[in-house]
């Protein structure tokens, strides 16, 4: 009978209301009944949209043109070198430049294959008091300042080795020593050579969190992406109790 109301209440509404006014009715109807989360559901609830999230996030910037293609996250030239950028492409560098670029991001995007063992270790090791902060603390992106906190230095220390290899693999230490070279070729410019690895490695992590935060906001507001009925009780149970 109850399938039966639903399924009346649901035609009326795609008839008269629109899909719009659909699709609140069915956040609505799928999150009664449910009730309040206890503790171990908030921190098991959380968990899985952190596993999913980062996991995504992961995997599109680890993809071809994961950075590359995002203008979010797509790595340029270090602030410092951006003069070097200019003037290399007045005297007709610019492929050279170009080389450049598509090689830092090439390299970021191998970097980013070995973030996701370290979110989730990180994703595991979080306590229920952690868990629930992050889930009512009223932050969108409280999730990724977590994450920040905790994993920053793991990142840095895993990327740095991988993104010097990388850059090595996808000729980016090529393309770079070329550019810095012809451009310290060039009379009156002061001579720069900024650490290309430290640079890539930073920009990388950034992007990541730009990326999780991304994913982070995606769960907490699209009712779409709450794909379970845990993550309907916990998330609908944080909607209801925002600060």
């Amino acid at each position: 009978m109850k399938k039966f109301n639903f399924s009346i209440i649901t035609a009326f509404l795609i008839l008269f209301c629109g899909c719009d006014t659909l699709n609140q009715t069915a956040q609505v109807l799928a999150q009664q009944g449910l009730g309040n989360p206890s503790t171990a559901e908030i921190a098991s609830g959380l968990k899985q949209a952190l596993e999913i999230g980062t996991s995504a996030g992961a995997d599109r910037l680890s993809a071809k043109d994961g950075f590359f293609g995002n203008l979010a996250v797509k790595i340029f030239f270090p602030p410092e070198a951006q003069k070097v950028e200019k003037t290399l492409r007045s005297v007709g560098l610019g492929q050279l430049c170009d080389n450049v670029i598509l090689s830092l991001n090439r390299a970021a995007e191998d970097a980013a294959t070995e973030a996701k063992p370290i979110f989730l270790s990180a994703i595991k090791q979080m306590t229920i008091a952690d868990a629930s902060n992050i889930l009512l603390s009223g932050q969108q992106d409280a999730a990724t300042q977590y994450f920040k906190r905790v994993t920053s230095d793991q990142l840095r220390a895993k990327f740095n080795p991988i993104i010097a290899n990388s850059l090595s693999k996808v000729d980016a230490t090529k393309y770079w020593n070329t550019a810095m070279t012809s451009y310290n070729k060039l009379p009156l410019v002061t001579k720069i050579n900024p650490d290309l690895d430290d640079y890539v490695t930073q920009k990388a992590i950034d992007g990541l969190f730009v990326q999780v935060a991304q994913e982070e906001l995606n769960i907490r507001t699209n009712f779409a992406s709450r794909t379970t009925s845990l993550l309907q009780k916990v998330f609908g149970y944080a909607d209801k109790n925002k600060q």
